[in-house]
């Protein structure tokens, strides 16, 4: 009924009352339309950074499962872990991080039951086959040291390798999921993807057992 015209709306979010313009837009038939804009669902290919044998708890990524546009942290309703097999990698490039290529498995092999800044976590209902039983101590920041390291992922071959990488500029500090660089210097890993690409975020880092 504005007929295009904005308009001042006023919201309550978070127990605070604000104001804001809205300004509907032709709606192809001769009218005017608001809307919402919606994302209820999203999927991808994450990389497992540890899981406990005794229990089937796990953890992945390093980093929140952010939206796309905005950047902000998505609410996590619920999710579902399924396997993946990796086909291909598309390198990264200056401009363009590249990307880990796979396609999902068709059974769930767990439930995600968190997104926060620091990663994803959840529960395995079963084990997928093929883990990794070698159990390393966990580091605090007072071990880590600048300084050689290794990054364990999978790749296209669907085989899981170490790869060298460099620690450098730690923050002993940091209140934040980011307290230290990793500079890739393995030549094998930089002819296959660049570096680091998508899919790669939560690889465990390896540094001295």
């Amino acid at each position: 009924a504005s007929g295009g015209n904005a308009l001042t709306i006023r919201y309550t979010r978070g127990g605070k009352e604000a104001t804001t313009t809205l300004t509907p837009l032709p709606d192809g038939q001769g009218g005017f339309k608001t809307g919402l804009y919606v994302r209820d669902s999203g999927a991808g290919i994450g990389t497992v950074t540890f899981f406990v044998p005794g229990n089937g708890a796990f953890a992945g990524l390093g980093h929140g499962i952010c939206d796309v546009d905005t950047g902000e942290l998505m609410p996590l309703h619920r999710g579902n872990v399924s396997e993946v097999t990796i086909s291909g990698v598309n390198r990264g490039v200056a401009g363009t991080p590249g990307e880990l290529r796979g396609y999902f498995g068709t059974g769930k092999c767990g439930t995600l039951l968190g997104n926060t800044a620091c990663g994803v976590y959840g529960l395995y209902r079963s084990l997928p086959e093929g883990l990794p039983r070698d159990a390393y101590p966990i580091a605090t920041r007072q071990d880590l040291k600048e300084g050689a390291a290794q990054v364990l992922c999978t790749l296209s071959s669907n085989e899981r390798k170490r790869y060298d990488i460099r620690i450098s500029a730690i923050n002993p500090t940091s209140k934040t999921n980011k307290g230290f660089t990793v500079t890739v210097i393995d030549p094998d890993l930089i002819a296959k993807t660049g570096g680091i690409v998508q899919g790669m975020s939560g690889s465990p880092i390896i540094q001295d057992g």
